[in-house]
């Protein structure tokens, strides 16, 4: 089974971006579904996206995505201590934000074929699993 771990920009994008970047992003998604592929998240993930709807009491786009998040084809990969010691060498190897190296580290571990984010600054760890900037 092809694994694709995707960034909190990317589910942001699904979820309330412009509708050019979303259905680019629903048609991505719905080749996975026809290659049975599993999308893979963290709960940092349902943090990152939880914080706008919060702060602005945007009840309605909490829902949209708790929607997100339960579809059928969403993994999600906790994190255990082996997740946050490779984040911590990525962030000292490769000078990564500490969110950055926890959802790589969190790709890794999950066995992911390719990490989708627009973060070009991901690139430099792009030979440990292929990048793929939408």
């Amino acid at each position: 089974m092809n694994k694709i771990y995707i960034d909190t920009c990317i589910v942001i994008y699904y979820v309330e971006g412009s509708k050019g970047t979303q259905q680019q992003i629903i048609q991505d998604l719905g080749t996975l579904s026809s290659t049975r592929s599993t999308v893979v998240v963290t709960d940092l993930t349902r943090l990152e996206c939880r914080i706008k709807p919060l702060r602005d009491n945007d009840t309605e786009l909490l829902t949209d995505y708790d929607r997100f998040f339960a579809l059928p084809e969403i993994q999600k990969q906790d994190f255990t201590a082996e997740i946050f010691d490779r984040a911590a060498m990525l962030r000292a190897e490769h000078n990564l934000k500490t969110a950055d190296a926890l959802h790589f580290a969190a790709a890794l571990a999950s066995d992911c074929s390719v990490f989708w984010t627009n973060d070009l600054r991901l690139k430099a760890v792009q030979h440990l699993l292929p990048i793929q900037i939408l």
